[in-house]
């Protein structure tokens, strides 16, 4: 098992900055692709930004290149999600999650079905 805290979350204005944190607890951190995702009011869960085991590969939602950062200090147990030049469109509840299973050091995974292991979320509302 493997446990995910989220935090970081709040009320910003357009344009402004975040940095979500995600703390993981359980089992060997180092095992678990992770990534980000986000649930805004009336739609989908959907992918933001992933991170392999080694840190050298992520990947990005389209909508976030060039604006969000995904990041993980493995010696901490954390996962971090920069998110810069924030529009009223970011609004909504933001989630890590960790993919069980083997996975290879340099994967990334933007399928939301791989991922076994989620955390409560954190909530970013930003004000047009």
């Amino acid at each position: 098992q493997v446990q995910l805290v989220e935090s970081g979350g709040g009320l910003v204005q357009a344009g402004g900055s975040l940095r979500l944190s995600c703390a993981a607890s359980g089992r060997t951190f180092t095992w678990f692709p992770m990534a980000w995702f986000r649930q805004a009011p009336g739609k989908e869960r959907e992918f933001v930004a992933a991170i392999s085991r080694s840190s050298s590969s992520t990947d990005y939602a389209d909508s976030v290149k060039g604006r969000f950062t995904i990041s993980r200090d493995n010696a901490r147990n954390m996962i971090y999600l920069q998110v810069n030049a924030l529009k009223f469109e970011d609004t909504a509840v933001y989630y890590c999650a960790a993919a069980g299973g083997f996975k290879a050091l340099t994967q990334t995974i933007s399928d939301m079905t791989q991922y076994d292991y989620w955390g409560q979320g954190t909530q970013v509302t930003v004000s047009s």
